[in-house]
């Protein structure tokens, strides 16, 4: 065993040792971006609250220090109250500060340390730049009220000392309120990293502290996915940014080949941990690995705290090498076989986000963790972290880890292109957004109520006239936009919108239906033939289930679930190209497996990542083989999965979403309803193939918008025909609603599925690592979207929607049975029967089309009604 600096680095604190580290000798500081003890190498001065001395002090300091003190950059400066150690752990706030500090003055302020007989004062020091370090010194035996009155003398000193007047506090602890309620900054963000009530030896008063401070700030962020589900009900402005990587910096470990001295003896295979080893150290399992494969080396590198180093495993296999520095890291990653966190799960690690995940990850190293949830998902369920809890999982994780090929598995393409979307740059470029958008509207906000106050009591006339014209600037920058006053998309009159309708007009056809179907075959009749057309929906809105619209947060959402355009057929393409541009999209989906995140459509990738595999295309295509049982005849939809690839995968990716979408169970479905998925033997991920993959520019609606223009063409909305049909005169009719109605049941209702949509906005810029995610499983819902990746737009805000299928409501799914094939033929034959009515469209044609179904169909019907129109003349 190997074991270097094994010091406890747990001393005694005036507010309780419930963050990573407290020094207790201030001339013994953990050193630079570490957790090792060392002589504070940093230029340092203290300002003492007492007179004269503070005063000698202050005057020496600014005869001998002036030309480091900051410059001001004309920004506000931010200052950053800390229950983390700056010296200690290179972590979270290190990397946003330092980055922050390029542009403007931070001031790190450090929980005080507590020594005896010594004056209170602040220790300054300027490790880098525009950052100066803050450490507080309070002598032993005050009160409680005493250390809070004497930190904040201490603080409106070091405020006046340095000018600091215009500013922004970021706190990481709430227990520093006590000492700063009294501040009036520009803006108040708490970047909750951690559930610190959780720690060991936390305040008891931390968790109302924390309550005070979410009602007094401007903005939460969260340092995990899972903090933010807790958070996000707890303030009006919560977004997550879970942890964040330097690839850069990790990446080294790739191509670096020098060995660390202390590292360089320890025998392979090497399993590597680094970090601060505390109370959330699963201890436990760290030994029973040790001593389940004696053959394997556990390296362990950080600081002990908050717990004696004796309680450790002491093994001939495991090594603790101490703390290092930041830089070094990737040195010792470098010459590791498998990283692992071996985390505790209890109340301290049960929101924890480890910023060393995508730190391992950068370095090209596989990965085993228990299953703590912010490593789970999205780590976990993308297949780039194996997850194990006992000891037997662990070991079996941690072998087939190692014997893993990174690159012809694919595994560390799949890591490089997710860690691209994390970079610390880009997390604190998205922070600082939000930061700057905040500080506009509160400030926009006291300039109006300014001028509301300066101007005193309007009248109401007055009121009237000044909400009109705000009404009417807000409606011309929501136009620009694409948005009515509602959130919804506009139907601006540039775009020459559906006109008025009058009751003088005799309409040459009506139409039933603003959806593809009906808008496809108004715009032919309109513009080819020259046709008056009114087009009636009882809905609110053209566009039928493509209709899309800006959330109250400003997203384009789709009403009724994803809507995603697809197409072999050029003719189709072209047409809808006259009304809209397009965004290039290829659509993705995964589902939620065995607790991973797989490809949908089936394919290579998903075969190894549930099997522990690394088969390639040609191996896959006989495993399948392997798996399928061969059915005489194939007439069901459970007949078509079992065949192609057997009853292991058809009841993990088909039967249970089978279930929920249909209300039944795969053989009593038509072969048809999952003919259309297939199963791929490469590593296509796409889930279409088709020529043409695209998504409307500015959205369904807009292009509706277009089509439905023509000075020809009426829109009535909130409109059932029959309400209309004898009161407007219209020669033939085209009907897109369901032909059982349209018969009055004359044979019955034909069954559909219906849909409830729950949307959701969620204060983070990414919900999900994929644009729709199924889950084939016990959820009640059957996918989650997210629409921004369906879209392209940019906001720091996401919306999703989850769908649940039931039987009753809108109809969006025809089930097709035989029975129910029967039924339609009646009507079928009723509608043959019905002169001067065109049966068109998904529930008229009791089939489910795609939307370049829709619009084909729509189009053949339209050229027969063209050459009936050219007959009669």
């Amino acid at each position: 065993m190997t074991q270097s600096n094994m010091q406890n680095t747990n001393p005694k604190n005036g507010n309780g040792d419930y963050g990573s580290n407290y020094s207790h000798n201030p001339d013994a500081q953990p050193n630079s971006q570490n957790g090792s003890v060392s002589a504070n190498p940093l230029a340092s001065r203290s300002l003492y609250l007492s007179s004269p001395q503070f005063t000698d002090s202050l005057a020496d300091s600014l005869s001998t220090q002036t030309a480091s003190r900051p410059t001001a950059t004309g920004l506000p400066d931010l200052v950053c109250l800390s229950h983390l150690r700056w010296n200690f752990v290179f972590q979270r706030p290190q990397h946003l500060l330092t980055r922050c500090a390029q542009a403007r003055r931070v001031f790190f302020i450090e929980e005080p340390i507590v020594q005896p007989q010594i004056l209170a004062h602040v220790q300054v020091s300027n490790p880098i730049g525009n950052l100066w370090v803050v450490v507080p010194h309070l002598p032993e035996g005050l009160s409680e009220a005493a250390m809070q009155t004497t930190q904040r003398l201490l603080l409106d000193n070091l405020f006046s000392e340095h000018s600091i007047q215009h500013y922004i506090c970021w706190y990481y602890t709430p227990m520093a309120l006590s000492f700063t309620e009294h501040l009036q900054p520009l803006l108040v963000v708490y970047d909750c990293m951690d559930e610190l009530s959780a720690f060991k030896n936390a305040p008891a008063a931390l968790k109302n502290r924390e309550t005070q401070l979410l009602q007094r700030a401007d903005l939460v962020f969260t340092g995990g996915q899972s903090l933010y589900a807790v958070k996000r009900d707890q303030h009006p402005n919560v977004y997550a940014f879970p942890s964040s990587v330097d690839v850069p910096h990790f990446a080294q470990a790739r191509t670096l080949t020098q060995e660390p001295p202390d590292q360089a003896a320890i025998p392979h295979p090497r399993l590597g941990f680094f970090g601060v080893i505390d109370e959330r150290m699963d201890i436990e399992l760290l030994a029973g690995v040790a001593e389940a494969r004696p053959d394997w080396h556990l390296v362990i590198i950080g600081p002990v705290v908050k717990i004696d180093p004796a309680s450790l495993p002491q093994k001939d296999n495991i090594h603790y090498l101490g703390a290092k520095d930041y830089q070094a890291l990737p040195t010792y990653l470098a010459g590791w076989d498998l990283a692992i966190l071996p985390f505790a799960r209890n109340e301290s690690t049960r929101f924890i986000s480890p910023t060393k995940t995508p730190e391992y990850l950068a370095a090209g190293k596989p990965v085993v963790s228990t299953s703590i949830q912010d490593v789970v998902r999205p780590y976990g369920q993308q297949g780039m972290v194996y997850i194990a809890d006992t000891v037997p999982e662990f070991v079996v994780a941690a072998d087939i880890a190692m014997q893993m090929d990174v690159h012809q598995s694919g595994w560390l393409s799949r890591v490089d292109a997710f860690l691209e979307q994390i970079s610390w740059d880009r997390t604190w470029a998205s922070m600082l957004k939000l930061i700057e958008e905040t500080i506009d509207a509160k400030q926009a906000s006291l300039t109006d109520a300014s001028s509301s106050n300066s101007a005193g009591a309007y009248s109401n006339g007055n009121i009237a006239v000044d909400i009109k014209n705000s009404v009417s600037n807000s409606a011309a920058r929501n136009s620009a936009n694409g948005k009515n006053n509602n959130g919804e998309i506009a139907q601006s009159a540039g775009l020459g919108a559906p006109g008025v309708v009058t009751r003088e007009y005799l309409f040459d056809y009506l139409i039933v239906g603003a959806g593809f179907s009906g808008s496809v075959i108004a715009e032919r009749l309109a513009s080819q033939l020259g046709k008056k057309v009114l087009v009636v929906d009882r809905r609110n809105h053209i566009g039928g289930n493509a209709y899309d619209h800006y959330d109250q947060a400003g997203i384009l959402v789709h009403k009724y679930g994803p809507h995603i355009f697809h197409t072999n057929s050029r003719e189709v393409f072209e047409y809808l190209s006259q009304f809209t541009e397009w965004r290039s999209y290829e659509h993705r989906v995964r589902a939620s497996v065995d607790g991973q995140l797989v490809p949908i459509p089936i394919n290579l990738d998903t075969i190894n990542t549930l099997y522990g595999l690394n088969l390639n295309s040609f191996e896959v295509e006989d495993f399948l083989k392997s798996l399928a049982e061969p059915r005489e005849s194939i007439r069901t939809s459970e007949d078509v999965v079992i065949s192609k690839v057997g009853r292991v995968l058809y009841e993990k990716f088909f039967r249970g979403y089978t279930r929920k979408q249909w209300g039944l169970d795969p053989s009593e479905l038509d072969k048809s309803v999952i003919a259309r998925i297939p199963t791929r033997t490469n590593r296509d991920d796409r889930y279409f193939t088709d020529t043409y993959q695209a998504m409307p520019l500015y959205g369904f609606t807009q292009m509706f918008q277009h089509m439905l223009s023509h000075p020809n063409i009426k829109v009535m909305l909130n409109t059932d025909y029959r309400e209309i049909v004898k009161g407007i005169p219209c020669r033939e009719m085209v009907y897109t609603g369901p032909i059982d109605e349209f018969f009055d049941y004359r044979y019955g209702k034909l069954p559909y599925r219906s849909l409830d949509f729950k949307h959701e906005t969620h204060n983070m810029p990414v919900y999900q690592p994929a644009p729709v995610i199924n889950y084939p499983n016990e959820h009640l819902y059957t996918r989650v979207t997210e629409f921004k990746y369906l879209t392209g737009q940019e906001h720091a805000k996401t919306s999703i929607v989850y769908e649940f299928p039931k039987a009753e409501g809108d109809p969006y799914y025809p089930v097709p049975r035989p029975e129910n094939a029967e039924i339609y033929k009646q009507y079928k034959t009723l509608a043959d029967a019905t002169p001067g009515v065109y049966f068109t469209g998904r529930l008229a044609t009791y089939k489910y089309y795609n939307m370049d179904q829709c619009v084909a169909q729509a189009l053949t019907v339209y050229k027969q009604m063209a050459n009936k129109a050219m007959l009669m003349v």
